[in-house]
């Protein structure tokens, strides 16, 4: 039966070769079929067709021959013959095999396509396209184009390796490639050659569902019957891209609140899709609250800037991650003022002084007027300003110096102004500002308020005065209670303390960690308002500024094994306080970052828990988690964290195992959550300056402090570090006295007498000696500062320090010892209240 059907099909094909082997001509057929197609033809494109005697026809017609699937006919306007192609074909089915990969019902359709498409196509004496049907699809036609590439010549390895990146190295294969298959060399592929190269390689051996005709079925754009190389080159998606040297790195400054649209520069044909990273983190696919919208031109937008955008975003091709574009994101912000005093009177012949501070980017520069009039010291003995314009100090204060000092901020994105008030008159007049200045001003605000074993100590540090004493014994108003009730299992009759904080200058509110309860202080009144009764062992207090909360952790006990986080809020308003139970337990630690002049809002805070690599996002409103982040990847269980709002880092020292290597600290940005990595060759616990700018990491075991800045542009750079070469107890910064915008750190010994003072901006270093010895650290169980440092603000020139019999007064501007306060021992919690 098969070879029945197998000669059948032989003699189809014979039989029409000999009909083909005459070609068109006229004499195939009769003068009136002839006649017939002309006049068919003739009213197709030029209308009805001109009677003409039929010999005339036959005559030229005959005359000319047009080859296959064409045929001849007779233009009307000119007489003349022409050859056009075939309207249309005989209805007989010898089916062939075109060079074109298609499959048609006989030669004569073959021939007329070609004519059509103004190419060649020739039968192929193969039998696959009539099996094949559509069952090339989109796979197999790639693993035809993969198998195409894999035949290139072994020769081109090592020039592959010497190649820059993986984008040329398959260009210089298509090319190689094209040049292969071009047999004619002349720029273009056709299905002859394809079909050739088919043979010669014997690819209908190997290609089962696609043939090399399928390259023009594909990716024949344009359906011009050829190929170039710019369509091979995305056929086998070799993507061109350029970025112009100029535009390798952009740098694009925008005000804080408004919106930035990064776009990026790179070009080519076909390019896909962009990937946008920050830090190393892709953008593209998280659902991010503020850069939500890569737009149709892949564009970067951040609907509205804040300072923890600022820092350098990538952009790439997908797929082609080495040529890459870089913005550099800097956000200006306006300055913010703050002037002290508001209001102060002064006696003829003493020295006053007015202080300004303000924040900005960049650093805003500072001038005073005088009454809305220009003030102008040079040259002057009496005015002088110092730390580039931040103190306006007179030296000895006359009666025509009484006026409305304007201190002015200015910076490229705006301007913000302030007054500080000076009367110049006699104390004996008491008039309404001497009395505030005198009276209201000195004995309330501007106070440390000290907690020792014997009680609390409210001090005064201008004259090293002791403004109040509370006494251990003392009754609590409204309570038949000691301050300091004795506490079981311990002999000594002491008061206990572990952590304080400043509410508004309002209330001070102190933990009492063995009494299970929290003191609240009247600072107007300077007497105890209100116990509050909380978990046991309050050891940590923060006051978060933004939501008016007073955060507490209770450890449970000594072992924090009954540890947990609960929070009063409302804490500035009067009345009774209650303190609220969240649902974080077994926690370690949480932290919340503070508030400044540029900041004055704080969304979120973080908690980590006990041998737990990982830390927790929580919403500071709704006491709600957030989200976790690991820290698994790098075996990280965090033992303490700082932040700075200039690019957004949160700092995260980690706990190690081994006590003879220091701890290590990685970085996560706050704009996707996600951990960047190790802050490189950075180790210890890490301290931010009050405006974000300088981060200094200390290792407290060895005594040595790596500092690091963050530039305008969000980039974190390294500056330099100290050695003291003795363990460190506590840290704290205060703003220079020489340079504005810029800090002193001072740190104090664990162990020995010594306070040390740098200059971060230059690195020197002073110590001050013989300030006794500290708390021993056994005596301290509350965590590793058992010798405390706490400044007077943001405008105050004095430190304490606590030892084991006494205080001290530290005048930061001198760098040296104020005063030393007896009688007050063990008073390692301290807070300042006032208005700087």
């Amino acid at each position: 039966m098969l070879m029945g059907w197998l000669g059948i099909w032989v003699s189809v094909l014979l039989g029409s070769s000999l009909w083909l082997a005459h070609g068109v001509w006229a004499s195939a057929g009769t003068g009136t079929r002839v006649q017939k197609k002309q006049e068919e033809l003739q009213r197709v494109q030029y209308g009805p067709a001109e009677k003409k005697p039929i010999s005339q026809y036959e005559s030229q017609c005959k005359r000319t021959y047009c080859g296959r699937g064409r045929e001849c006919v007779i233009r009307d306007r000119t007489g003349r013959a022409e050859c056009v192609c075939q309207e249309r074909c005989h209805t007989s089915f010898v089916p062939v095999c075109g060079s074109d990969g298609r499959f048609y019902e006989n030669h004569c359709e073959l021939y007329r396509t070609a004519c059509l498409q103004h190419r060649r196509i020739y039968v192929i004496h193969s039998k696959d396209c009539f099996f094949k049907g559509d069952t090339c699809t989109m796979a197999e036609y790639n693993k035809l184009k993969n198998m195409l590439l894999d035949m290139q010549p072994r020769s081109l390895e090592d020039r592959e390796q010497a190649l820059e990146n993986a984008m040329d190295q398959r260009r210089v294969m298509v090319d190689t490639m094209f040049k292969y298959l071009d047999i004619n060399q002349d720029g273009h592929l056709n299905g002859e050659e394809l079909a050739e190269i088919s043979i010669k390689e014997h690819l209908e051996d190997i290609l089962l569902e696609c043939t090399m005709q399928d390259l023009l079925r594909y990716d024949d754009y344009n359906n011009d019957g050829h190929l170039t190389l710019q369509e091979l080159y995305t056929a086998f998606q070799v993507v061109q891209l350029s970025l112009a040297d100029d535009k390798r790195v952009s740098i694009t400054t925008v005000t804080v609140g408004l919106s930035a649209v990064l776009s990026c520069a790179i070009q080519g044909t076909l390019r896909p899709p962009i990937i946008w990273k920050r830090n190393g983190i892709i953008l593209n696919f998280l659902d991010l609250e503020d850069i939500n919208d890569f737009g149709d031109d892949s564009s970067l937008f951040i609907t509205k800037v804040t300072t923890i955008h600022m820092g350098n975003y990538s952009c790439h091709a997908y797929g082609y991650e080495e040529l890459y574009q870089t913005h550099m994101l800097q956000v200006n912000v306006p300055p913010v003022i703050l002037v002290y005093p508001e209001t102060q009177a002064q006696e003829p012949g003493v020295a006053a002084s007015l202080h300004c501070h303000a924040d900005g980017i960049p650093n805003p520069k500072l001038t005073w007027l005088k009454n809305g009039l220009d003030l102008q010291p040079h040259g002057s003995k009496q005015l002088s300003l110092l730390a580039n314009g931040s103190e306006l100090h007179i030296s000895s204060v006359r009666y025509e110096d009484t006026g409305a000092y304007t201190c002015i901020a200015k910076n490229e994105v705006g301007v913000d102004e302030d007054i500080s008030s000076l009367f110049v008159e006699d104390s004996a007049r008491k008039t309404l500002a001497n009395i505030l200045w005198r009276e209201e001003g000195l004995s309330v605000a501007n106070m440390f308020y000290v907690f020792s074993s014997e009680g609390i100590t409210i001090l005064q540090p201008d004259n090293c005065e002791i403004r109040r004493r509370i006494k251990r014994t003392e009754r609590i108003p409204g309570s038949y209670e000691e301050l300091c009730p004795r506490h079981r299992g311990v002999s000594a009759h002491e008061c206990v303390w572990a952590s304080a904080v400043s509410v508004r200058d309002k209330y001070v509110y102190v933990s009492q960690p063995l009494q299970n309860r929290l003191l609240l202080i009247d600072t107007q009144a300077q007497r105890v308002l209100q116990v509050v009764e909380t978990d046991p062992m309050p050891v940590k207090l923060f006051y978060d500024k933004s939501h008016d909360q007073l955060w507490v952790l209770s450890w449970g006990d000594l072992l924090k094994s009954r540890s947990n986080l609960q929070v009063i809020s409302s804490a500035s308003v009067s009345g009774q306080h209650q303190i609220i139970r969240t649902q974080y337990e077994r926690v370690e630690d949480f932290y919340i970052p503070p508030t400044n002049l540029i900041i004055t809002h704080v969304r979120f805070g973080f908690v980590y828990f006990k041998s737990e690599a990982a830390v927790h996002k929580i919403d500071l409103e709704t006491f709600h988690l957030i989200k976790n982040i690991s820290l698994q990847n790098y075996s990280c269980i965090p033992a303490s964290m700082a932040y700075t709002h200039l690019s957004g880092y949160y700092f995260i020292e980690c706990q190690v195992k081994n006590h003879s290597s220091p701890n290590v600290q990685l970085l996560i940005d706050s704009v996707t959550d996600a951990v960047v990595g190790p802050n490189p060759n950075i180790n210890g616990q890490p301290f931010v300056s009050p405006d974000g700018r300088f981060i200094v990491s200390t290792d407290k075991r060895f005594g040595k402090l790596q500092v690091q800045m963050v530039s305008f542009q969000g980039e974190l750079q390294k500056s330099h570090e100290l050695d003291f070469s003795f363990p460190l107890s506590d840290l704290k910064f205060q703003p220079s006295f020489t340079e504005s915008n810029q800090y002193v750190v001072v740190a104090s010994s664990a162990l020995g007498s010594e306070l040390l003072f740098s200059e971060l901006s230059m690195g020197n270093i002073k110590v001050l000696k013989n300030l006794k010895e500290p708390i021993p650290a056994t005596d301290w169980p509350w965590g590793d500062t058992s010798r405390v440092v706490e400044s007077s603000g943001v405008f105050g020139r004095y430190l304490v320090t606590s030892s084991v019999e006494s205080l001290f007064v530290i005048d930061s501007k001198q760098s040296g010892l104020h005063c030393e306060v007896s009688d007050i021992k063990r008073g390692n919690t301290v807070v300042w209240v006032g208005e700087v």
